[in-house]
């Protein structure tokens, strides 16, 4: 094994009485899955084979690594826009989706955007209304 892989495995085992601890399995995941986020944002180090994917060349062969790059969720990107100018006029929630596809390099679903357009509409941020030719509900900001 790596050096990385037995020093994760000690700091494993250091954690795992307290962690076992637990009776509920989901706060157990839950522990475990803050833990290796402080790890890897603390130092990183001997975390590359998580946060890193390898590049590849234009031959097709595994160059250096680079990396790995977190897209920015559904809410964050939505507030991002109602920051903007891009609410100034009416937009479905397809437009939506298909503008943070071409601009912000994500795949939403049309159901992942909705709940997020709902809140905002229901915190008075942005003006819900249906589109009379389609019947179908457009978001402005207010």
């Amino acid at each position: 094994m790596s050096k990385h892989t037995d020093k994760l495995k000690r700091q494993l085992l250091e954690i795992s009485e307290v962690v076992n601890s637990f009776q509920s399995e989901a706060v157990q995941l839950r522990i475990i899955d803050k833990l290796l986020d402080a790890l890897i944002e603390s130092d990183g180090e001997g975390f590359e084979h998580f946060t890193r994917k390898p590049q590849r060349t234009e031959a097709g062969e595994e160059a250096t690594f680079a990396p790995a790059k977190k897209k920015p969720g559904a809410t964050k990107i939505l507030y991002q826009l109602l920051g903007s100018d891009f609410f100034a006029e009416a937009r479905s929630i397809s437009s939506i989706a298909e503008y943070c596809k071409e601009n912000f390099d994500t795949d939403f679903k049309t159901s992942e955007l909705s709940g997020i357009l709902l809140k905002l509409s229901n915190e008075h941020k942005l003006i819900r209304q249906r589109n009379q030719d389609n019947n179908r509900f457009e978001y402005i900001k207010s």
